[in-house]
């Protein structure tokens, strides 16, 4: 959600700019621009794509420069909303949201600054210019400005005849990068990778200063002396062919193809394992996770929905209760805490702002068995938890969200067996199936992507549709869940999903010929239920679309189309199930014309509440 870039270099850093926001547009954005200096100030905005603005900037040439998308939270897109926001020589871009801007643009107003849009982003420029009439030092006057702001932010500030950026972190993401012939920040290491792979994770409370020749920190107990905060360097494992799109339309097109190789890389660790290690969840693993209570889990949006996959597993395999909150509700409400509980927060990003405060809450309540199953290494929510499991799934640029929920859950249930071995319910020989189950899941789900070409002649009849229902019963009730919000997403098709013995209890009322009904049926112990729930469907005239395992008893009729996945996989099926679901919201989008990868209203990284 939103996106920052700025460079202080010898090169001509206008062409770094832009392409480090294109590099962040699957973050999601309504507008951007950026400001250079040489040595006054120069400010672009637009409206729309960054492509627009790099028209706008053709032909500039500077050596400092900060770079902005934005996403809409206060004013609607407009140029006069779009960063960088500027008081008199002070430019400022801004990702998060201030709490007390209203606070503070009244006390700005009383001292005579004019507000040029209705932005809480703007009081931050006025508010380093109002300190800088008593401390001329700009890294100084950020330092004490920043102290005064209320909620989420990071920021890059530049000012005329000033040879330097100064940027600030509180809550919202924010890097260094350190270049041969200069020296960068970004919201997001992508946008980083053309010119370095070196970069510093700032933390909450820093406050940076970007110089040609170097960089400096202070972190938030740093005294009025400055005293240099310890970052160490870290070297990225990402390349800048792990952002590029290569021979794919879309990135999630791409994404859905990698999804083998990414749960390869994810299960590497017991590629030749005989047994598994708590280990693989951290050092202190053994006794947190050995004296668990139970498990809540802390997620949104998809990852909610993998938490929800990983409930049946938690409470089939290790008999411990397993309960399953969406970050955003639960420190808003009266919990009971259990300091022995497991608390597991699920991130693609590691940044996103509700699950990363649920986590500190639950803290707050004396719960400290909590760990992180997360896609980015250095993100704060892996900083926050005790113990980490890294999703290997590599650079997830759609906002739709494929190869980072399947590795989510392949992620879980190492998770659900390792409890399980720990409470002393997994034979050697039931280790040894499951191990050997995760091994060849790379190789299952390639080909279940072998029935693309099915999927595509399915998707041309969803393209006048304007609503879908989705079923699924036991463990592949989430994935129906997962499955309708992809298609919602990426097509704006509105879809449901529901259990399918809910049917009668409401939804069966919306069934006719116009709704779609898309059900999983896996050749398991519900699989007659659930034949009988698709039975009510096609007795009110619904169309169903069917995805069977090969040996599921579910018999092509008019009204019944069936596609059967190759093989059935036991209690890992929802991470096969769920692809043929992606690629279903894939081509349906494209037969609709919409935009994949960056649909209308949405962001691919929450980083605000």
């Amino acid at each position: 959600m939103c996106g920052i870039v700025a460079a202080v270099a010898a090169r001509n850093i206008v062409p770094v700019l832009i392409e480090g926001l294109m590099k962040l547009e699957y973050r999601g954005y309504d507008s951007a621009g950026l400001a250079l200096l040489n040595p006054t100030l120069t400010r672009l905005r637009s409206v729309g794509r960054v492509a627009e603005l790099a028209e706008q900037a053709e032909g500039q040439v500077a050596h400092h420069g900060i770079a902005h998308t934005r996403w809409a939270t206060h004013g609607v897109p407009s140029e006069r909303n779009a960063h960088p926001h500027v008081s008199a020589g002070v430019a400022v871009v801004h990702n998060g949201i201030i709490e007390n801007y209203a606070e503070l643009k009244q006390e700005l107003t009383a001292d005579g600054y004019v507000f040029t849009s209705d932005t809480d982003t703007e009081v931050i420029a006025h508010l380093i210019r109002q300190t800088l009439k008593s401390t001329p030092d700009l890294f100084e006057a950020v330092r004490l400005a920043t102290a005064r702001l209320v909620g989420a932010y990071a920021i890059a500030v530049l000012q005329e005849w000033d040879d330097r950026i100064v940027l600030a972190r509180h809550g919202a993401p924010l890097l260094l990068g350190l270049g041969e012939d200069g020296n960068y920040a970004a919201s997001d290491a992508s946008a980083l990778l053309q010119v370095t792979r070196r970069m510093i994770y700032l933390e909450d409370g820093d406050v940076a200063e970007l110089r040609r020749d170097g960089v400096r920190i202070v972190g938030a107990d740093g005294t009025a002396a400055n005293v240099p905060a310890d970052r160490p360097v870290h070297e990225s494992t990402l390349s800048a062919d792990d952002v590029e799109l290569g021979d794919y339309t879309h990135y999630m097109q791409k994404e859905i193809f990698e999804q083998p190789q990414a749960l390869a890389a994810t299960l590497e660790m017991i590629g030749g394992a005989q047994t598994l290690s708590p280990n693989l969840f951290g050092v202190a693993a053994p006794e947190m996770l050995a004296g668990a209570s139970s498990v809540l889990i802390l997620a949104c949006g998809t990852s909610y929905h993998s938490g929800l996959v990983a409930r049946y597993w938690i409470e089939q395999l290790a008999g411990i209760p397993c309960s399953v909150e969406i970050a955003s509700e639960y420190r808003y409400r009266v919990s009971v805490p259990d300091p022995e509980q497991l608390v597991v927060a699920i991130s693609q990003s590691g940044e996103t702002a509700d699950t990363l405060a649920s986590v500190k809450h639950a803290r707050a309540l004396g719960m400290g068995r909590t760990l992180a199953i997360c896609n980015v290494a250095e993100s704060a929510i892996v900083r926050e938890c005790a113990l980490r499991f890294l999703t290997r799934a590599g650079p997830e640029i759609g906002v739709a969200s494929t190869k980072a929920f399947t590795t989510q859950l392949a992620a879980l249930f190492l998770l659900a067996v390792t409890l399980a071995k720990q409470a002393g319910r997994l034979t050697p020989e039931q280790e040894a199936g499951y191990l050997t189950a995760l091994r060849h899941l790379p190789v299952a789900v390639q080909k279940v992507l072998a029935l693309e070409p099915a999927i595509k002649v399915w998707a041309k009849r969803f393209a006048d549709k304007q609503h879908a229902l989705f079923l699924g019963r036991g463990h592949h009730y989430p994935i129906a869940l997962e499955g309708a919000l992809k298609l919602k997403e990426i097509s704006y098709i509105h879809a449901e999903g529901y259990p399918a013995g809910e049917l009668k209890h409401g939804p069966l009322a919306l069934v006719d010929e116009d709704m779609p009904v898309i059900s999983i049926a896996p050749n398991d112990a519900l699989l007659e239920k659930l034949k009988s729930n698709l039975k009510e469907v096609a007795a009110r005239g619904g169309e169903l679309y069917v995805f069977a395992d090969a040996d599921s008893a579910v018999d092509e009729e008019p009204g019944v189309h069936v596609l059967r996945l190759p093989e059935h996989y036991g209690l890992l099926s929802p991470v096969l199930h769920v692809v043929p679901l992606q690629l279903l919201s894939y081509h349906v989008a494209l037969v609709k014309g919409t935009d994949v990868d960056k649909p209308r209203n949405l962001a691919k990284s929450v980083t605000v509440e």
